[in-house]
């Protein structure tokens, strides 16, 4: 089945798996094999598709210096068509607004439609306020990709925890899907309140606006390392310093940490909401080990079994 026929469906919950690009120095035969490996690691996961994110430096977002220098990775969309051939599945590319302009834009969007297929994009803003000021408002790009006539199927980011009364992050969804979001792809989750906060709320503004929700896909990474765990805060993932210590001091981290995460999805499904909003889960892994990146495999299964045991209809 078609995202879009799923995105549509209340009670069909989305599966998803998420990668990065290869650097952009890589070899053309090194990005094949990658992509054929990555293409095995998910042969067996009932995936209703793959996410190629779109990688940023993002040192502006902080003071704190990177943890892990920044190295470019090459065009997400070249891979994502290559990931789609590999492995017969629709793929999300994520596509970050910073480098474009209100002139460039409508020519990048012909290029991702008529070069490599794009059909399924996912719009991310700044990072960070210091970055380029010329840059398309994100406001301004959705609107002009939704009425791009390649009918792409949009979405956009969601982060929990900048969810207060003088943000409201529900809001913000809310307009964007007025602008031509139809899903939108969260923050790794490892704080469950912050994400049922935000959306018992916009499962209450909906309501009272008369909206549709829209699909909340929720993602998660699993964390066996100190050097990822640094990575992930550093990146802007909330992750508690007692859930933190608890993961990395477990004998066997990774799996302590596939236990958290289920728990926390267990818990955020553990709510009135998941009858009115459609809800997905996107599982990636933000480190280049073995171990964490096979963990990555493990905790996608997992979570479907979570999934199902909470009622919710999977592939």
């Amino acid at each position: 089945m078609a995202i879009e026929n799923i995105l549509t469906d209340p009670h069909r919950l989305i599966l998803l798996y998420g990668t990065t690009p290869p650097r952009a120095s890589t070899p053309p035969e090194r990005i094949h094999g990658a992509a054929s490996r990555l293409a095995e690691r998910v042969a067996n996961l009932p995936l209703d598709g793959l996410v190629v994110y779109d990688v940023q430096d993002e040192s502006g977002r902080t003071a704190e210096p990177r943890p892990f220098p920044f190295l470019p990775t090459i065009d997400p969309p070249t891979y994502a068509t290559l990931l789609r051939q590999l492995t017969g599945r629709p793929t999300v590319t994520y596509k970050c607004i910073v480098s474009e302009t209100e002139a460039s834009w409508p020519g990048w969007l012909d290029a991702a439609s008529e070069r490599h297929g794009v059909q399924y994009l996912s719009l991310v803003g700044l990072s960070s306020s210091k970055e380029a000021r010329s840059s398309i408002a994100l406001s301004r790009a959705i609107e002009i990709a939704a009425g791009h006539p390649a009918g792409f199927v949009l979405g956009g980011v969601t982060i929990a925890e900048r969810h207060s009364p003088e943000r409201s992050e529900s809001r913000r969804l809310i307009q964007k899907a007025e602008r031509g979001c139809r899903y939108f792809i969260s923050q790794a989750v490892y704080d469950p309140a912050a994400t049922v906060r935000l959306l018992s709320d916009y499962a209450r503004d909906c309501a009272e606006l008369g909206h549709t929700p829209r699909r909340i896909v929720l993602d998660f990474v699993p964390v066996g390392r100190e050097p990822t765990m640094h990575f992930m805060r550093w990146l802007g993932i909330a992750i508690p310093d007692a859930t933190a210590h608890a993961i990395l001091s477990d004998a066997a981290p990774l799996s302590r940490s596939i236990a958290v995460c289920s728990d926390t999805l267990r818990r955020i499904l553990d709510q009135p909401y998941i009858e009115r909003i459609p809800l997905g889960i996107c599982v990636e892994s933000v480190s280049i080990n073995k171990d964490e990146i096979a963990a990555s495999i493990e905790l996608a299964a997992a979570l479907r079994d979570v999934a199902c045991s909470c009622g919710m209809r999977v592939s």
